[in-house]
């Protein structure tokens, strides 16, 4: 994808100018406050305008982070888009100011470890003239080093003078200079029990309060690291009912955001020895999603073992009929503040038809499945049993 700006009079020669694509399909995303959903707005558009240049012109496989659908649970709360590609991560930064003396990047995606990226590309937006300018950029390590903090709206700007402002030093970068380092240290977060978890989430989720400027950073950056309790403030945020309780699940179907996510159901169909009869044969409602890992599809369900009782089966299978699972893959379980507990996993140590981990659970507790190597969109999730 190629720029042209010499009809843009206004522009530098070494801006990179994009159209904003007309008619993209519009998900039916939701948003708790008019702030929230203008902000949303801003991005996606910089998305749909930048994602395809990234495809076209340095990588096809490049993808938001963490998916496409976590998206709005990050634009509830903080400016900025996420683009993966393959251990690189680039940070748009949108703007509709008109002033490009500085890029102000949200805190958040310079001091959450699990969100910091590699290149940050100030961006500024056009929409009624269907057009983004990507102005400069800079590494993680120069908002670090050269960055000023403000406390007040907990934001990093990084003067124009000290970005670089010409796009095709950054194409060179990533064909050749692959060994920069672009981020810095940074320290990790405290951990969050549930119960502090839950009851931020409550203090927070009032829809005209701007969460991240309400509690320490520290705190905040904890709570929303996690997926499955960043997903739950902007769910409560939207005045939703529960998503994730797999009995609900059970009882009256998967939730719509679950589903949304590749969650369903299946029915299974269990026959014991001694079975004489159709009408013995006993039905169980598993639940199911499909997963892409290192290239190829795998199932993950959870089946209750048996009727009444509290224990799960939580099982993975290679999606094709015979064919096994390799040998370094893991099945692991965490309690919701991602601790470990006694036969938390199974580890494949050579190629075998499934692996899988039983767990016997107390009336709504919280557990957050992973799987090694990482599927693709992965972002943590809360089943509540």
């Amino acid at each position: 994808m190629t720029n042209n700006t010499t009809i843009f009079n206004f522009a530098s020669p070494t801006d990179l100018i994009l159209p904003i694509p007309p008619d993209v399909p519009q998900r039916s995303e939701s948003f708790s406050n008019p702030t929230s959903l203008a902000s949303a707005s801003l991005n996606k558009l910089c998305l749909n305008a930048v994602l395809p240049w990234l495809q076209e012109d340095l990588a096809p496989q490049a993808k938001p982070w963490p998916s496409i659908t976590a998206l709005p649970s990050f634009w509830e709360f903080v400016n900025g888009t996420a683009i993966s590609i393959d251990g690189t991560r680039f940070v748009l930064v949108p703007s509709e100011a008109m002033d490009l003396g500085e890029m102000r990047v949200a805190q958040e995606w310079v001091d959450i470890p699990s969100f910091v990226g590699d290149y940050y590309l100030a961006v500024q937006v056009e929409p009624d003239d269907g057009y983004v300018r990507i102005w400069g950029y800079c590494t993680h390590a120069q908002i670090k080093n050269q960055g000023s903090y403000d406390s007040s709206d907990r934001t990093y700007s990084v003067e124009n003078a000290d970005m670089i402002n010409d796009i095709s030093v950054l194409m060179a970068a990533q064909q050749f200079c692959q060994e920069e380092t672009t981020r810095s240290i940074i320290p990790s977060l405290p951990t969050l029990s549930p119960v502090q978890a839950q009851n931020l989430i409550s203090r927070l989720q009032t829809s005209h309060m701007t969460p991240r400027l309400e509690i320490p950073f520290q705190l905040w950056g904890a709570l929303i690291e996690h997926g499955g309790w960043r997903q739950s403030l902007y769910q409560r945020r939207l005045g939703l009912p529960e998503q994730w309780s797999i009995l609900e699940w059970v009882e009256s179907g998967v939730s719509q955001f679950a589903r949304s996510l590749g969650w369903g159901s299946l029915s299974l169909q269990l026959s014991g020895a001694g079975v004489r009869s159709v009408e013995e044969i006993q039905s169980r409602i598993a639940m199911s999603r499909q997963l892409m890992i290192a290239g190829q599809l795998y199932d993950l369900t959870i089946t209750p073992q048996n009727e009444g009782e509290s224990t799960w089966h939580f099982e993975l299978r290679n999606a094709t009929v015979g064919a096994a699972i390799p040998g370094g893959f893991k099945l692991r379980l965490l309690t919701e503040d991602l601790q470990p507990f006694p036969n938390n996993e199974d580890v494949a140590t050579t190629a075998v038809e499934l692996l899988f981990v039983d767990v016997a659970l107390q009336p709504g507790e919280g557990i957050v499945w992973e799987i090694e190597p990482l599927p693709e969109n992965y972002d943590r999730e809360i089943l509540r049993f």
